[in-house]
């Protein structure tokens, strides 16, 4: 039943998160819609690295050295602040410096160009978006697109000093590792797309049949830095899911609801509905679990009625003396008592006459009173309580004419037989019973 209902809900769910997708075209991701206090959003990110200029070049000049596998010439730097609007999604905003020149020891004429950027980009957690945040643990992967203006001067030549403000498009992507609780190491590989640059790399104007295009790649280290009032970098935060939590929530409901319907007594009335939940089985319960008593005397009708016929068959088999005693012993003849007290309550009376008149009519018989009451209070109180409980049964016993040598008291002290909780069933745990030997 449970895992009918829990299915039933996720399905409620999915149709929900359906209808939400269908809005989302011009509404922000709802579930991406957390407190601004539950992840930290923005970022600090400062690089150091190298960067090269692909094309164009006048003839003579070029990036690369022959003479060597790999020419690296640390002369990138670039800050930026990034704030993640979301836990997926965020933008950025970023400076840079670049100084391209001839590599030491290539065979390129020399050449200086400074460029300074300024960049705006959209930067994706694929880590998130691709829900693998367990399986990466400290590592994580940004992507990052936007766009770019920077001004271009050359160093040497004779454009020295000219400047030229370009544009184009900037896109890469950025592993990182997070080393301590807001700070990361990243490497950082970029692209650079020029769509209005007259200069070449060199410093000299590119000819027209370069279409005003250039392209420069860059790669940089760097340290990435998240403030906010959490301890955690933002872009290892743990991030609800609100759709899980509402499955997890729908199931504790349901569980709930099941625990609620459970019958503990058999009576036919679930718990959440029975005031009193041991009630004998087989006795007739009303709406709220409680055996029908309808002349008050503490004694449920249909065991009165029970008692009365076997007494009755006793009586017309002979033998009535023995089966009133097994009723005795077993429990259907009980004196109650209120909290706290050891007066017996008024629908009692008719129980301990029954069992005063067995005694009279037995005057062999001697009789075994045992005292109990519930857990409320101190143990070592109860144990004293159960006892003077049996004592005033004992007490009304002796003045109503049987000796007190033929009686027996118990004290039993604490029944924890019932919900603790539950003062209907701590009620009828106050009581006295009887063993007739």
């Amino acid at each position: 039943m449970k895992k009918q209902l829990l299915v039933l809900s996720i399905l409620a769910l999915s149709v929900s998160g359906f209808a939400q997708n269908r809005v989302q075209d011009t509404v922000p991701d709802r579930v991406e819609e957390n407190p601004l206090d539950s992840y930290n959003r923005w970022t600090i990110e400062a690089g150091v690295g190298s960067s090269k200029g692909i094309k164009p070049y006048a003839e003579g000049y070029y990036a690369s050295n022959p003479n060597k596998h790999f020419a690296v010439n640390v002369n990138h730097y670039h800050l930026a602040a990034r704030y993640m609007a979301s836990p997926k999604f965020g933008v950025r905003l970023g400076f840079t410096y670049d100084n391209l020149s001839d590599l030491s020891g290539s065979e390129s004429l020399p050449f200086e160009m400074q460029v300074i950027g300024l960049r705006a980009e959209g930067v994706v957690n694929l880590v998130r978006l691709l829900s693998f945040e367990e399986m990466a643990g400290r590592f994580g992967l940004l992507a990052h697109a936007g766009l770019q203006a920077a001004r271009m001067t050359p160093q040497m030549g004779p454009n020295e000093g000219r400047d030229e403000y370009n544009g184009g498009v900037v896109f890469g992507l950025t592993p990182q590792l997070r080393v301590f609780k807001n700070v990361g190491v990243y490497a950082d590989f970029s692209m650079n797309s020029n769509i209005r640059q007259h200069f070449n790399w060199d410093g000299s104007y590119s000819s027209r049949s370069n279409n005003l295009a250039g392209s420069m790649y860059m790669f940089s280290l760097g340290l990435s830095v998240s403030f906010g009032e959490q301890n955690l970098h933002g872009d290892w935060a743990v991030i609800p899911d609100d759709r899980i939590e509402e499955i997890k929530a729908l199931d504790e409901r349901i569980g709930e609801l099941e625990t609620m319907m459970n019958d503990s007594d058999k009576d036919g009335v679930p718990d959440y509905l029975d005031v009193e939940n041991n009630s004998i089985a087989g006795v007739a319960v009303d709406a709220k679990g409680r055996m029908v008593d309808l002349n008050k005397n503490g004694v449920a009708d249909e065991l009165e009625k029970y008692m009365d016929n076997r007494i009755t068959t006793a009586v017309a088999e002979g033998n009535n003396s023995e089966v009133v005693k097994r009723l005795i012993n077993e429990g259907y003849v009980s004196v109650f008592f209120d909290f706290n007290s050891t007066k017996p309550t008024q629908a009692s009376t008719q129980n301990i006459s029954f069992v005063l008149t067995y005694l009279k009519n037995n005057p062999d018989a001697t009789v075994d009173i045992k005292g109990y009451a519930d857990e409320i209070g101190a143990s070592e109180y109860n144990n004293a309580l159960s006892g003077r409980r049996a004592d005033a049964v004992k007490d009304i016993l002796v003045k109503a004419g049987i000796s007190g040598s033929r009686i027996n008291i118990l004290p039993n002290g604490e029944d924890n037989s019932v919900d603790k909780d539950s003062e209907a069933a701590r009620r009828l745990v106050r009581r006295a019973t009887f063993t007739i030997k």
